[in-house]
């Protein structure tokens, strides 16, 4: 390997030990993350596991109290709330790039630029005070995105905002959030957006790293209870062998299924109904088709899939 690619195969931006406390208490815990350009990487994680918090430290926003940092580029980073001044979108852009010290003739056309990739180009002349929730968060990243970073850190980009407008922005910025030239390392709100977006996701529980890889590893295969249980293994079933959790889509009732189990509750999703099915092992979740077994039901199931632990992970 020659010098100039092993400079670029380093990590361009690398945390080791991570150790951040807030209030006199640790919110991380000794973090190890890597960001590689032309890579996309999604934080999970539950409320209170230091996500935010991690994003800010990466940032150098917060000081650790223990481990190192290390960022071989320019880092520009997007917090949850849009807050642009009151003028126009174009000028809010170009403000973003005049505080990096962008010079004056460069920076009209770099927020165009930014702008129309987000496509929000239509938006340039209107006041920011007249934009719709998803119209904010769009000039909001055209503004990291103008800096044109060799790390970009977003906090939440899609927070708050209604379904069909999350999803529509989301299919907006897939393409654009993968550049070879940059790392970009976001916190998403639940797994479909990491599935979408994510080259690598990085779950955190109680501000540790619990699982770290690919987004069809981590995501079908986890590699512990507690993060295959904040994945959406809701289902658990004891046997001897151990504990098997099940997502509801590897649920299925049929008559003809090996498994009996009574409907121990039963709550109406769009067109379907979600039930909660007690088994002499454990309990499983399911979508069935309307109107479904009534609650005290006495009904048969198979089960396809699902992730298994051994005995020592069954819950006392």
């Amino acid at each position: 390997m020659s010098a100039t690619a092993a400079v670029e195969a380093r990590p361009v931006l690398e945390a080791r030990g991570l150790t951040v406390r807030r209030g006199g208490a640790e919110v991380l815990r000794n973090v190890d993350l890597e960001l590689r350009r032309g890579e996309v990487t999604a934080i999970l994680g539950p409320n209170g596991a230091g996500k935010s918090t991690l994003l800010a430290a990466l940032a150098g926003l917060l000081s650790p109290a223990a481990g190192t940092l290390e960022c071989r580029g320019r880092l520009a980073s997007a917090g949850q709330v849009a807050a642009l001044a009151r003028r126009s979108v174009r000028a809010n852009v170009e403000l973003a790039l005049a505080w990096w010290g962008v010079p004056r003739g460069e920076r009209r056309e770099r927020a165009a630029r930014a702008l129309a990739a987000l496509g929000a180009d239509g938006l340039a002349d209107r006041r920011a005070t007249r934009l719709s929730g998803g119209e904010s968060r769009r000039v909001h990243l055209a503004r990291v995105l103008a800096v044109e970073p060799d790390v970009m850190l977003l906090d939440e980009p899609f927070a708050g905002l209604d379904p069909s407008v999350r999803s529509e922005l989301l299919y907006a910025v897939a393409d654009i959030l993968r550049d070879p030239r940059r790392a970009t390392c976001l916190v998403v709100h639940d797994r479909a957006e990491a599935w979408a977006l994510a080259d690598r996701v990085v779950v955190l529980l109680d501000g540790r790293v619990a699982a770290s890889g690919a987004p069809g590893e981590v995501l079908e295969h986890p590699p512990s209870p507690e993060v295959a249980r904040f994945l959406g293994f809701d289902g658990e079933l004891t046997d001897g062998d151990g504990l098997l959790l099940l997502r509801p889509g590897q649920v299925a009732l049929d008559p003809a299924g090996p498994l009996a189990a009574q409907v121990a509750r039963r709550v109406l999703v769009e067109d379907a109904v979600r039930l909660e099915l007690a088994l002499p092992g454990g309990r499983v979740f399911c979508n069935a088709p309307l109107p479904g077994p009534a609650v005290g039901d006495e009904v048969r199931l198979r089960t396809t899939g699902g992730v298994r632990f051994g005995r020592g992970a069954v819950r006392g």
